[in-house]
């Protein structure tokens, strides 16, 4: 990556509010960037910088880590052995680092809430950040549900009673905590991903304990199951090569929910201290963190359940059918179940939470760009946008529909609308990425003049981009196989598709915008904003704080 060390020496400006506005106003052929046109860096003074570097570190660590890894990384097993559910993560994990790297280096530039929402706008047409925006929301209206649910059905891991009851309590908890300040989201969420790298940590050695035989059992195993049941299934009952591939390209589908909300860093960077620093500090180590908590914990899994295990298929929504608590109990191991169930309800609430902040901030970031209504930018007495919370919260109430059904089928469904509209958000960031990139080159704008760059661009960004629209174009293949035809699998990979084209259509012909020329992007305004607003330099570290790796 390109650091701030390797840029020319900035110009010290006199730091205020009102300079860095008028730096954005001097930009090109574009909508002025101030309060009256709906937009601009007016919300920098509104909203409160409560989220610190270490806040964002942690976030990003392990924030999105949710009941896409704890729970749904088995059903990836059992439909694709454990060679191909590891290749399938550590592919979509890959193009999530890429994705992730996009948004950052955007994100240091432009330091507003919304993310992708605002970058679009700027880099490519208002009508992708319209569309892509309120495809967000649509997205974030699903998953806070989806959490809601795995949150209430794990519960019955213990006890049994009306599931609307549960629903209510995490749906107040999530309300009240997403009211209040953004210091209090940051620790809580600082909190949770302790708790969830604890015990990502505790599993993961006790799947190598398993594995070499110290469990109550002492039966070592080794690679015992990559060679029966084997390292592939033949999906579909396909035989041969072809439905071992097939069972990786499910893989990468299954693991798409598992990563969804993991470039969601910047989405609040107007309420984050120095995010010009923040944010590519917590970038950095992407790759890392996606090896350590996601790649390596499918990999230990896949030595200690065996692909064809009936519970892996069988989703109860429970931690019975969780991976981790099915090798705990293979191997006769009787406390962990109760563990780790009561952590993953922690990340199914701590991901309900990073719903509520991410889908509020886009859309009030739609709504300081005009594209959303204007009520959406209130603010209550904490600075927090409370009308957009309060729509959440009245979406929360889709949740209640596992109570006439079964949380089963209404969690699948819900967890394949959340991976195709990620799937949609991540094409949005890479192309509005590619267009950012080309317009430096255009108007002669050197990368070390931005607060910080990525190596490898834009070539990492082009291939991960062709595999999103392959995948984006293929995730209902299952359908189109003869006697596997599925409502579910069709109407949950192809709906968003043409709800997309719909909004981006129809807000391009309603307000006759344009794709900006790549001369006319308003680059070097955010890099004069940038150069006359420097941050100030970190704390030196002490003694202790030299050992500390997570969020240093």
């Amino acid at each position: 990556m390109i650091d701030s060390s390797d840029r020319p020496s900035a110009r010290v400006g006199t730091g205020s509010k009102l300079d860095e506005k008028h730096a954005l106003d001097r930009a090109a052929d574009v909508p002025p960037l101030d309060e009256e046109s709906g937009g601009g860096m007016s919300e920098v003074a509104e909203v409160r910088k409560g989220l610190h570097s270490r806040h964002i570190q942690m976030i990003a660590l392990a924030g999105t880590i949710g009941t896409g890894l704890f729970l749904s990384s088995g059903r990836a097993i059992s439909r694709s052995g454990p060679l191909g559910a590891l290749i399938g993560y550590l592919v979509m994990g890959a193009v999530a680092g890429v994705v992730t790297l996009a948004t950052a280096e955007m994100g240091a530039l432009v330091p507003l809430n919304g993310g992708i929402v605002r970058y679009s706008r700027y880099w490519v047409d208002p009508a992708l950040s319209f569309a892509n925006g309120w495809n967000l929301v649509y997205s974030y209206s699903v998953s806070m549900p989806a959490e809601i649910v795995a949150a209430t059905v794990l519960v019955e891991f213990w006890i049994t009673i009306n599931g609307a009851i549960w629903i209510t309590i995490f749906g107040v908890l999530m309300l009240a905590s997403g009211f209040c300040i953004i210091r209090v989201y940051g620790e809580m969420e600082f909190g949770f991903s302790l708790m969830k790298i604890a015990l990502i940590v505790g599993v993961n050695l006790m799947a190598l304990v398993i594995t070499c035989g110290g469990g109550p059992n002492h039966e070592p195993i080794g690679f015992k199951y990559w060679k029966r049941p084997g390292p592939f299934v033949q999906y579909l009952g396909i035989d041969g090569s072809l439905g071992q591939f097939l069972g990786v390209w499910t893989a990468m589908n299954n693991a798409l929910y598992a990563y969804s909300g993991i470039e969601s860093i910047t989405v609040a960077a107007a309420e984050t201290k120095s995010p010009r620093r923040a944010i590519p500090n917590a970038a950095k180590r992407i790759f890392g963190r996606i090896a350590l908590f996601y790649v390596i914990s499918i990999f230990m899994l896949g030595l200690v359940v065996p692909s064809d295990d009936p519970n892996l298929s069988h989703y109860s929504g429970t931690a019975s059918t969780s991976p981790f608590v099915i090798a705990a109990k293979r191997a006769g191991i009787k406390v962990v179940p109760s563990i780790i169930n009561a952590v993953i309800i922690t990340s199914a609430w701590s991901s309900g939470n990073s719903n509520i902040l991410s889908g509020s901030r886009v859309l009030y970031g739609l709504a300081k760009d005009g594209l959303a209504p204007k009520i959406f930018t209130r603010l209550n007495r904490f600075s927090v946008p409370w009308v957009a919370i309060a729509m959440y919260g009245v979406l929360m109430c889709l949740a209640y529909l596992t109570v006439s059904s079964t949380a089963s089928i209404v969690f699948d469904w819900l967890q394949d609308l959340v991976s195709i509209s990620t799937l949609v958000n991540w094409l949005t960031i890479l192309v509005t990425y590619l267009r950012f990139f080309y317009g430096c080159k255009k108007q002669g704008i050197s990368r070390k003049s931005l607060p910080w760059a990525v190596h490898f661009q834009p070539y990492i960004s082009w291939a991960s981009m062709i595999l999103c629209i392959l995948l984006l174009i293929t995730g209902g293949y299952v359908s189109f196989i003869h006697g596997h035809w599925d409502n579910e699998s069709f109407v949950s990979s192809y709906v968003n598709i043409p709800i997309f084209f719909i909004l981006f259509f129809s807000y391009k012909y309603i307000k006759k915008t344009k794709i900006i020329a790549l001369e006319d992007m308003p680059i070097q305004g955010f890099i004069d904003s940038y150069i006359q607003n420097p941050e100030p330099e970190p704390r030196p570290k002490s003694k202790l704080r030299k050992l500390n790796f997570l969020w240093s």
